[in-house]
């Protein structure tokens, strides 16, 4: 199958209804493509994950493009102006779940990689493409589990974009070079339940929880330092009672999630959350989810090309950033020597209406092959 329009392959794959961990085709559409261009498929599949690893198996200096065919869900459909997987175009503008974040990215990668192996048929690069359907989701069955598989053959990578949509207002005005760890807790702080004319036979565990969140939300976890903002600390949700407005509940239940710097362990944030909840003798169960540490790639050979890539095609110098949540780059830094994150922008990602400049599309392929041109150079 030929494929020659970038923006009709961006809308194929933003047709298939990836919504996560769910590929939906999306890789068997990419190998398609990359097939011709004498890439071979190795499939890593975990869980019903679909993860792929394509590769042309020259030696020489290795890149690998890691990405993400998965996208979150819609929400509410009729809040669209189009319909979320029957992707439009409208003054330039392609709307579309997934268009920025991040099968814009894929596509632009793709034909940056068709253009470069004709143009520099006798390159002497070792071109990879890396994709999983669960970097939205649990992320623990995608490149998670392609990174463990890839460290017990000792595969490893010279360097590693990231197609993630890393810009804020301009292509090319930001890529990431490291992000924060995530760490999130699920916390239950217990009372006892009864009639709410009757408070003395009760413990109101939504009265209890007040003081804790006063306390922790008011804490200064870290300064972070020249390359990390300081860790963050936000409640996501709370939940308390059955509904009834007569009833002192039993329990709520509280989660929440700290976005970490390298200047806080998370030991050191799970001590001090329950030295808060111990000063007000509250009684609570809690659950740990770790997603992630901090990871870091010093600004070396890659942040420098990409850094001039940029620069070529849109006079600007990207700001080098660690912040924003958590990508699958945390996983590949024990394969990876540099990792570097560098996309669209991402004004709408996961946003009902979410949607792509159809020029940056093209803008980014551009600045890709220039980096494997430069990549190929040195």
């Amino acid at each position: 199958m030929e494929f020659n329009n970038s923006l009709e392959f961006l809308k194929l794959l933003i047709k298939k209804k990836s919504i996560t961990p769910d590929d939906c085709g999306c890789q068997d559409l990419i190998e398609s493509f990359l097939k011709p261009l004498g890439f071979n498929r190795r499939v890593m599949n975990f869980n019903n994950v679909k993860n792929s690893l394509f590769s042309n198996k020259i030696s020489g200096k290795s890149i690998c493009f890691l990405g993400h065919t998965d996208v979150v869900p819609p929400g509410e459909i009729e809040k669209w102006n189009t319909d979320p997987f029957n992707p439009q175009i409208k003054n330039d503008i392609l709307y579309g779940r997934g268009a920025s974040d991040m099968k814009s990215s894929i596509v632009s990668f793709l034909f940056a990689l068709k253009e470069f192996v004709h143009e520099v048929p006798n390159h002497n690069l070792n071109l990879n493409v890396a994709l999983t359907s669960d970097e939205e989701g649990v992320a623990k069955f995608g490149i998670r589990k392609v990174t463990e598989v890839l460290l017990s053959e000792k595969i490893n990578f010279d360097y590693c974009i990231v197609g993630e949509p890393t810009s804020e207002n301009k292509v090319g005005d930001m890529i990431k070079i490291g992000r924060r760890g995530s760490l999130s807790g699920n916390l239950t702080i217990i009372g006892k339940r009864g009639h709410v004319a009757y408070p003395s036979q009760a413990i109101n565990p939504i009265h209890t929880s007040s003081k804790f969140i006063s306390d922790i939300i008011n804490c200064k976890w870290d300064g972070g330092n020249d390359d990390f903002p300081p860790t963050s600390f936000q409640i996501s949700n709370i939940h308390a009672g059955d509904g009834a407005n007569n009833v002192i509940p039993e329990e709520i239940n509280i989660l929440f999630n700290f976005r970490y710097s390298p200047e806080t362990t998370i030991n050191e944030l799970k001590e001090k959350v329950q030295e808060i909840l111990k000063n007000h003798q509250i009684e609570y169960k809690i659950d740990w989810s770790h997603s992630g540490e901090p990871f870091y790639t010093k600004k070396g050979k890659l942040t420098e090309i990409i850094s001039k890539s940029i620069q070529k095609y849109t006079n600007l110098y990207p700001t080098l950033s660690t912040i924003g949540g958590t990508s699958d780059g945390r996983f590949f830094k024990d394969i990876s020597s540099e990792i570097v994150e560098f996309g669209v922008t991402n004004k709408t990602i996961h946003s009902i209406n979410e949607c792509v400049n159809v020029n940056d599309v093209t803008l980014l392929s551009k600045i890709y092959k220039e980096i494997l041109i430069e990549i190929n150079k040195h």
